[in-house]
């Protein structure tokens, strides 16, 4: 968005002064015709890079939450369910929005719809607040003049959207935190506690086993050249950032992540899930079925999978039905596809995907219950061989020590 400084004319003949906020010359122009003004000369002010306001919208943009739009959604569906008019419903609710991005992307859409705007055309200029799917269910929402149905929808899948992170944050929560301790206690381990069993067993000028040898060697490999260490995981980082940010780089990560043991079955089972209940929102809500699964593609958050759909959707444009697409893709098991074949048979394709959303929510529910049982005996043996290693490399000389001592 560009400033623009507006001189017109009113009705009286007065010239008038004004900042205006548009994409371009021409829309600030139609802004200022909308206010009852006639332009006089436009002119577009100098850009000024603002970096604390950047960094604070790119603050506000990395919290903007689930729970914000699911808010935003059921405050707007109550709205215009009661007939408030748009501009006025976003202006109050962007008063009462704790976000400022979701406020600031309100306040800009209420000017637009001022100008004529429709409400999608409106959000599909924040891309980075609205979804692709938020954007085209409202859209047709508005074509067939049920807004307020639009985002109950947009609602209730949201919410479902959030209780099914909240479910694997929660599941994944102690996992994490004790695989974080175990990394915290070797680091510790190895460059405090060793040391110190050093200088004892010089000062005692004891023959160590090979074990106690290697231990300490690792250890003073790590404190002596530390900095190159860290200075190397940096860097290693660094490239693995920039080479999953590009397209084959995020499909082979994405690919990695379904087939970690364990793990990679919920993640996908939970993507498809996701699929499952958002085409079927775009279905009900009257998405053409080639156009639904390009939105739902874009929105499931795994590139692996969504380059499985897009095949999906290319095969179903050749003429293929979605079930014979469906299997090809190999994601799907033969009982979802069964499903869906019962869909296309009845025309009651997006009541079965809801079956099929309903379907892989429990068996993600039971592989999060179970998640505990896997995890644990693996985080067991980690824990079993930092033992066996402090036990080889630091309790057995000294033990050996003790023994001659006596």
């Amino acid at each position: 968005m560009a400033q623009f400084k507006c001189t017109a004319r009113d009705a009286a003949g007065r010239l008038i002064t004004n900042m205006v906020e548009a994409k371009d010359r021409s829309l600030a122009a139609q802004i200022i015709s909308s206010r009852g003004l006639i332009p006089v000369s436009i002119t577009q002010t100098a850009i000024n890079i603002d970096l604390i306001g950047q960094f604070n919208h790119w603050r506000a943009l990395d919290s903007l939450s689930i729970a914000d739009m699911m808010l935003f959604s059921r405050q707007m569906h109550s709205l215009s369910k009661a007939g408030v008019p748009l501009i006025r419903a976003l202006r109050s609710l962007t008063e009462s929005t704790r976000n400022p991005a979701l406020a600031g992307a309100l306040k800009e859409m209420a000017k637009r719809l001022e100008s004529g705007s429709a409400l999608s055309q409106a959000m599909n200029q924040h891309k980075k607040v609205f979804s692709p799917l938020f954007i085209n269910i409202i859209h047709v929402g508005e074509t067939s003049g049920e807004l307020d149905q639009a985002f109950l929808q947009i609602a209730n899948y949201l919410g479902r959207e959030k209780e099914t992170q909240s479910r694997i944050k929660s599941a994944f929560r102690y996992p994490i935190m004790v695989i974080v301790a175990i990394s915290v206690a070797m680091v510790v381990i190895n460059i405090y506690v060793i040391p110190s069993f050093k200088s004892v067993f010089d000062r005692m000028q004891a023959e160590l086993p090979w074990q106690t040898k290697l231990l300490m060697a690792v250890s003073n490999f790590t404190v002596s050249y530390w900095p190159y260490l860290l200075g190397g995981l940096l860097v290693l980082a660094t490239i693995i950032i920039k080479y999953i940010n590009t397209r084959d780089g995020r499909l082979q990560w994405d690919w990695l992540i379904l087939h970690i043991p364990g793990v990679g079955s919920i993640i996908e089972r939970s993507s498809m899930e996701r699929f499952s209940r958002s085409f079927a929102m775009t279905l009900s809500s009257g998405v053409p079925l080639i156009q639904g699964i390009t939105i739902v593609s874009e929105a499931i958050g795994n590139s692996y999978i969504a380059s499985k759909l897009e095949q999906m959707r290319i095969g179903i444009e050749k003429g293929d039905s979605i079930s014979r697409m469906a299997r090809s893709t190999q994601l799907f098991p033969p009982l979802v596809i069964q499903m869906i074949m019962v869909g296309e048979e009845t025309g009651n394709i997006s009541e079965m995907l809801l079956e099929v959303a309903d379907f892989y929510e429990t068996e993600v529910d039971a592989d999060l219950k179970n998640i505990a049982s896997v995890i644990e005996p693996l985080l067991i043996v980690i824990i079993g061989m930092m033992v066996l290693v402090l036990a080889l490399g630091i309790f057995l000389p000294m033990w050996d020590l003790s023994g001659a001592m006596h």
